[in-house]
């Protein structure tokens, strides 16, 4: 099926970049999915899905614990 064939093309250019950009450990491997999950193609985007929503907390954790400034006013 040309769908099924571009649906896992495009399913693996996001893999690539989220596993280029986003932390180390948000996104089981393609192995992994498989085997937790099941090998649909839903079970792919439902895994990278998840790996950006851990990726953008991580990152809101993050901007949240910064310490604030220190003032210039003395």
């Amino acid at each position: 099926m040309k769908n099924d064939h571009e649906g896992r093309a495009a399913l693996r250019l996001i893999r690539a970049t989220v596993e280029e950009h986003c932390p180390p450990g948000v996104l089981p491997s393609e192995e992994a999915v498989n085997g937790i999950h099941g090998p649909s193609l839903m079970d792919e985007a439902e895994a990278l899905a998840a790996a950006i929503v851990a990726t953008v907390e991580r990152l809101q954790l993050q901007t949240a614990v910064k310490p604030p400034a220190p003032s210039i006013k003395a």
